[in-house]
């Protein structure tokens, strides 16, 4: 068990096991047994939760995660437009929406790494300001060769990097029993892609993509200003590692199996948050701008559902929930591999697909902390840099597949069966994690 610690300002005890409780005597007068049951038993979580950690570190963390994830993928809606104009195959597009997310991913165990020597709050600051400078320079020179693309995707990497800095932010602030709705809310900060999916493309067909890049710089100028004044770093924050007590969670299998199992549900869907656009332009022939409209709403569904999918894990438990996601995600892709008709189609299959991915996210990190709770900024970086390894996999081999066999069937294909094997090997798992480190004596969360 945790030591029992007492941060100022909405800390959170675990002397007792558990949240504070409100007494619900009150809603006894409400209606039947079962009804006052469940109504108290909401009241009290949803009080707890609130009391449980810091309410504005949660929200900037949110706010910083968003924009970070709206300029990540910024290349993905922007492709179309970009390819036209400096004459891209499709491999080389495959390329360029992927180099973002790979850089993303790498740069996300150096955060990591950050974050437990300086903290989050700082580290996230250092990161939103080289990403403005990027873009600012992007923008004020201008960007006319697939190298000078690839070079802005490598700038656009550090805002990826988020992640490793937003979810250790909000979880340091939360005990075990709240950390799956915590970083789900952190976490749903991917939200941001529907902007850049839903704004992009139309922009530049306004103002030229090119001028997109500077505009991009203005929400994170205004959100970086809130997150200096919001954040606030978690006084029970681990002390700072030797390089060697990080590679040392390497020698645990736990830390790989949940680095796959993240590189399939958030590898598949940054993935394809960056890869739609091009592939519902391609295959069905919609202009730039619809087509981003059509990314968006798979995109908006898959970041809606991730606090869904970290709240349900603390209900029913991580693994449980999971296994559902992973068998989800590998039907959907497995039927969109086929070739449908018509755009409305394939949307209406991309949908669950993202709906199982992004709850997926919110189910693995309902998970790590609890295995993982004093080395979460290390192992935050490490399943996060696997997961955009996920990511640039598929958006490159989508491009790749469509370059040599004409059709997109066979990156599809080999990313569902992925899934499933994610499901086979969390089935292998389960009974030893919910035996040892998830057993009910060791912890108060449900795996």
């Amino acid at each position: 068990m945790l030591p029992a610690l007492a941060p100022p300002n909405g800390g959170w005890s675990q002397a007792a096991g558990r949240p504070d409780v409100v007494p619900v005597q009150d809603l006894r007068a409400k209606g039947g047994l079962r009804a006052e049951r469940r109504s108290a038993e909401t009241f009290t979580v949803n009080q707890g939760f609130l009391k449980a950690g810091h309410l504005p570190t949660l929200i900037a963390a949110f706010l910083y995660f968003d924009v970070s994830f709206m300029v990540w993928v910024l290349l993905g809606p922007l492709a179309v437009q970009i390819a036209a104009d400096l004459h891209l195959s499709a491999a080389q597009k495959g390329l360029m929406v992927a180099v973002p997310v790979l850089a993303g991913a790498l740069l996300r165990v150096v955060n990591g790494v950050l974050v437990d020597r300086i903290g989050p709050k700082r580290t996230g600051a250092i990161g939103q300001v080289l990403v403005i400078a990027g873009l600012g320079a992007a923008w004020w020179f201008g960007v006319s060769t697939f190298a000078q693309v690839l070079l802005v995707g490598i700038a656009l990497g550090v805002a990826g990097a988020a992640f490793a800095v937003a979810l250790p932010l909000a979880s340091r602030w939360y005990p075990p029993e709240h950390q799956g709705t915590a970083l789900g809310i952190a976490g749903a900060g991917n939200s941001g892609t529907v902007f850049a999916a839903l704004f992009a493309p139309g922009l530049a067909l306004a103002f030229g993509w090119n001028n997109v890049l500077g505009l991009a710089a203005l929400p994170l100028i205004a959100v970086l200003g809130l997150y200096l004044l919001l954040a606030k770093d978690a006084p029970n924050g681990p002390a700072a590692k030797s390089m060697a007590e990080y590679a040392s969670v390497l020698r645990n299998p736990d830390a790989w199996w949940f680095m796959f199992f993240y590189a399939v549900t958030f590898g598949g869907f940054v993935g394809l948050a960056a890869s739609l656009t091009i592939y519902f332009n391609d295959v069905y022939g919609l202009s730039p701008v619809v087509a981003g409209y059509f990314t968006a709403a798979c995109v908006f569904a898959g970041s809606l559902v991730r606090p869904i999918g970290g709240a349900l894990a603390d209900r029913i438990g991580g693994v449980r929930s999971l296994s559902v996601m992973y068998a989800v995600a590998a039907i959907a892709l497995g039927i969109v591999s086929l070739g449908l008709p018509n755009a409305w189609m394939a949307l209406a299959v991309f949908v669950p697909a993202m709906l199982a991915l992004g709850m997926g996210n919110g189910a693995v990190f309902q998970l790590v902390p609890q295995r993982f709770r004093a080395e979460i900024g290390v192992m935050t970086g490490l399943v996060g840099m696997t997961g955009g390894i996920g990511g640039f996999y598929l958006a490159s081999s989508l491009g790749l597949s469509k370059q040599y066999t004409a059709s997109y069937q066979a990156g599809f294909l080999v990313f569902a069966a992925l899934a499933a094997l994610a499901l086979v090997g969390l089935t292998t798992v389960k009974r030893r994690w919910r035996t040892t480190w998830g057993a009910a004596a060791v912890t108060t969360a449900r795996i």
